[in-house]
Parts: structure tokens; C-alpha cells; sequence
């Protein structure tokens, strides 16, 4: 490939979404047109993500100056081994939720433009992921922040609006304490480019500022990624939108809050600096706790999910507390198989309600017995989640746990794994309740459910199997994915690999 070739690549996880959702607004009025586009946008998108990923792992890192602007004056795009596989991950996400959303999303929330704003939200998360400076970082979160508040708030339900309120009354403090540590650490450095920046931070000479200015994007950072004490506005809102949106969010959205917490903390503040690692440590221990504890304390199918995700975040934070290149694979490799598993419990969940009619634990039953394909799905990813061997939470959770011990930290350890106990204990809750106990009445949606065309019926199913099938390949290749994952924490853990990209070696 040309260098002209590479860029035009890096560029398209962003141009792509942009293009597809400025041609479905042309098309409004036209549902069935919207709704072919936003399945080939994600067909694209996907395809576009897995060459990208090649490119970089054949390639090395690839840096984009857009305008021709000298580096580091004008706007950078950046991809790197981590990068590449969050892209990856947003290009699996868009077309899994592109198919899973034809069966799912009724026809009021798409004519309020629910598919070109799934676009938006595509391009402000690859945004996020390929920016090399701290304030176009910023405007991708915004646009992120714009499409996903009204993502949430489709359907007009009270608890819907109430659940959006939090979320992005939340997530505008988040905002603007983001700003604010922005334009201090412009004030320092006079540069806000995310490689000029690891160089000059150091050469400041008010530490004790930078260390506060690291803890302001932490507590920013912490707030779009759900850590404790922050988090409150997750399981608040996750449960309350569309099945499809729960099930985009879940797995892909607070992720970007932590893919920014691992670039910030790697690159432009010191990894080795003991007092924010150990912050980083405790928020981690509170989060896989407090989640987990809320979690076993739910009766809704999607709430019960929805406080999992704060847990499972906590394991990922704890991975990056410990600071030491082993870690960072073993939390790259958490992301990703997070990521995966979450959403196709989202898409299960979703399964569930076209079938009973609710998510409410209490009145489900008797799944196993009568949709015996739908509760395999759902054991294959319970049993992954909660890291039982083979699949690939249990190698997740396992090398999360060895990074931990290698370094002596034996209490975050110990605590990762008695919340592993319990993660097992919500996923049996939900097996218990909704598909191994019998089935107290037939609803009258599930009469409804029988009448189905068997083809509609195959198209709900698709995208959970598609993404089963992810979860099996991800697990019986475990070795292969954590030896690039091993390879990308060393990229973090030596930050010259990135500067020396952007900066040409200075």
C-alpha cells in the first residue's frame, strides 16, 4: 500500500459513519432505504476496521497530519496497535447492531433518526480512538456525548428521560472537568498534542501540578468509564433504551473511557508515578465491588447486566493500576473479550423480551425447556463473563490476576477473584430465574412470538450467533490474541514507540 493508501485508511472509520448517516438524513422520510444503508454502513465499517487492523500489524504505527499542517501544530490521527484493535472492536459492534437493530428497534424510535445517529456514534468513537491531540480528544467526546444522550432518550418513556437526564447531566461535569484540565496542561506545556505533550510534562517544573491535572483527567475519565464513586448514572440509564442502544452502549461506550484513561496514563503521565498508580488501584477495587454487590442485589434481567459492566470496568482499571507491560496486554485483552460477551448478553436479553414480554426475573421461566438455542447462547456467554475455562473470560480474569501476583499486589488480587465468585453468582440468578425454573403462565406475548416468520425469527437470533461464534474463535485462539495483546502493552509501557512515530524521532 501507497502512504497515500494508509492514510485514506486511518481516515475512513471516521468519513465512512459521517458520509453514510449525511446520505440517511437526505433519505428521511424513506425507512427501508435507511435501513440498508445502515446495514452496508456496517458491513463497510467492519470490513474497513479488520484492514486497518492488518495494515498496522504489517505496518507498524501510521500517523495522519490532516491539512498537511507541520506536526505538532496541526490535527494528528494516530493508529497504533491499540488503537487498531479498539477500531476493530467499534467495526464489530457497528455491523453486530446493524442487523440486530432490523428486528429490534420499533418503527417510532427510527423515524426520530435512530440510524443515522448510530452513525454519529460510530464516528465520535473512532474519533476518540485514532486522535492524537487532547483537544479534538475532547470535541469527539462531545459528539459522542450528543448522539448518545439521544440515542437514550428514544421513546419518550419517563424512566428513559430520567436514566438520559443522569447520563448527561453526569457526563457534561465529566466535560467540563475535562476542559479545564485541557487548558491547564496547555498552560504548562504550550502544546496540546498528545506525543509533544509526553515529552514536555516531564520538563515541566511544578510536578506537583501535573500530578493534580493527571487526577483531574482521572476523575473525568472515571466518570464516562463508570468507576467508583462515579458510576451512579450507568445502571440509571443502560436498562432504559432500545435493546440495540443498551447492547452498543454496554459494550462499546464506557469502554472509550478507559481506552483514554490507558493512552493518557501510558503516554503523557508517568506510569511509574506510585501515588496515581495506587489511586488508580483502589478506584479500581471499589468499582469491581460495588458493581458486582449491585448486581446480585437486581431482578431485571438488562439492570442485572448493566451493573456488571461497572465490575468488569474495574478489572480493566486494575489492570492498568499495576503498571507494568504484562498488565496492559492483560487489560487490552479484558477489553476485548469484554466487549464481545457484553454485548451478546445485551443481544440475549433482547431475545428474551421479544419472547416474554419482559425483562422482570420474577415472571420469566421455563426458556430452557422450550428455546433450548437461546439458552446455549446465553450459558456460552455467562460462562464467559463469568471466567470459567475454557472461554476466554477465564483467561481474561487469569492473566489480570498473574500480572497482579507478579508484582505482589495480593490484596487487588484476592479481591478480583472473590468478585469472579460472585459475577458467577448473577449469571446463575439469571439462569435460575428466567430459563431453568418452570414457566409460571404463557404470556400473551410469547402467543404473539409463535406467529413470527420463521425467517424474521432467524434474523433476531443472527447477530447473537455471529457474535457466539466470536466469543468460541476468541476463546480456542486465546494464545494468538493475547501474544498482539502482549505486543501492545509493550507499546504502552514504552511510550518512545508512539512519540518517536509522531514526532519523526525528535
Amino acid at each position: 500500500m501507497t502512504k497515500f493508501d494508509i492514510e485514506l485508511l486511518v481516515l475512513l472509520p471516521i468519513l465512512l459513519p459521517l458520509a453514510f448517516a449525511i446520505v440517511m438524513l437526505f433519505a428521511w422520510n424513506n425507512l427501508q432505504f435507511q435501513r440498508v444503508m445502515n446495514l452496508v454502513a456496517g458491513s463497510v465499517g467492519f470490513i474497513v476496521s479488520i484492514v486497518l487492523f492488518s495494515t498496522i500489524y504489517v505496518n507498524g504505527i501510521q500517523v495522519v497530519a490532516i491539512g498537511g499542517w507541520k506536526i505538532p501544530y496541526g490535527i494528528v490521527l494516530v493508529a497504533d496497535n491499540f488503537s487498531a484493535i479498539m477500531v476493530l472492536m467499534s467495526g464489530l459492534m457497528g455491523f453486530a447492531v446493524a442487523f440486530y437493530s432490523i428486528v429490534t428497534v420499533n418503527k417510532k424510535n427510527e423515524q426520530h433518526f435512530y440510524y443515522p445517529l448510530l452513525q454519529i456514534l460510530l464516528m465520535g468513537v473512532n474519533g476518540a480512538f485514532l486522535t492524537g491531540d487532547m483537544f479534538n480528544l475532547y470535541v469527539w467526546f462531545e459528539v459522542m456525548l450528543i448522539s448518545s444522550f439521544v440515542l437514550l432518550a428514544l421513546g419518550g418513556k419517563q424512566e428513559q428521560l430520567e436514566g438520559a437526564v443522569k447520563y448527561v447531566t453526569l457526563n457534561l461535569i465529566s466535560s467540563m472537568i475535562f476542559l479545564s484540565a485541557v487548558g491547564i496542561l496547555y498552560g504548562l506545556t504550550g502544546t496540546l498534542n498528545m506525543a509533544d505533550l509526553a515529552v514536555k510534562v516531564q520538563l515541566v517544573e511544578n510536578q506537583g501540578l501535573v500530578t493534580v491535572v493527571a487526577m483531574m483527567f482521572l476523575v473525568s475519565f472515571g466518570i464516562k468509564s463508570a468507576v467508583f464513586p462515579l458510576f451512579s448514572w450507568l445502571p440509571a440509564s443502560y436498562h432504559t433504551p432500545p435493546v440495540a442502544v443498551s447492547a452498543l452502549f454496554a459494550g462499546l461506550l464506557t469502554k472509550v473511557g478507559v481506552y483514554t484513561m490507558y493512552r493518557v496514563f501510558t503516554l503523557i503521565f508517568d506510569i511509574n508515578n506510585e501515588f496515581i498508580g495506587t489511586v488508580i488501584l483502589i478506584i479500581a477495587g471499589f468499582t469491581m465491588l460495588t458493581g458486582v454487590l449491585g448486581a446480585a442485589a437486581q431482578n431485571d434481567f438488562r439492570r442485572i447486566l448493566s451493573f456488571h459492566i461497572v465490575s468488569q470496568v474495574g478489572y480493566m482499571v486494575m489492570a492498568l493500576g499495576l503498571m507494568t507491560a504484562f498488565s496492559f496486554a492483560a487489560g487490552i485483552f479484558y477489553i476485548v473479550y469484554h466487549i464481545i460477551t457484553k454485548t451478546n448478553l445485551f443481544f440475549i436479553s433482547g431475545i428474551v423480551e421479544k419472547i416474554k414480554g419482559t425483562y422482570n426475573l420474577d415472571t420469566l421461566g421455563g426458556l430452557f425447556k422450550k428455546y433450548p438455542s437461546v439458552s446455549l447462547l446465553f450459558l456460552i456467554s455467562a460462562f464467559t463473563l463469568s471466567g470459567i475455562p475454557p472461554f476466554a473470560g477465564f483467561w481474561a480474569k487469569f492473566t489480570v490476576a498473574l500480572a497482579g501476583f507478579c508484582i505482589e499486589q495480593y490484596l487487588i488480587v484476592g479481591l478480583s477473584l472473590f468478585v469472579g465468585l460472585l459475577t458467577l453468582y448473577s449469571m446463575t440468578k439469571i439462569w435460575n430465574y428466567a430459563f431453568w425454573q418452570d414457566e409460571k403462565q404463557e404470556s400473551e406475548m410469547e402467543r404473539e412470538f409463535y406467529k413470527i416468520p420463521i425467517q424474521r425469527k432467524y434474523l433476531l437470533y443472527s447477530p447473537s450467533i455471529f457474535m457466539t461464534v466470536v466469543i468460541l474463535l476468541l476463546s480456542l485462539f486465546a494464545g494468538s490474541a493475547f501474544d498482539f495483546a502482549v505486543l501492545t502493552g509493550e507499546q504502552l509501557a514504552n511510550p518512545q514507540y508512539y512519540i518517536n512515530a509522531v514526532l519523526g524521532g525528535k
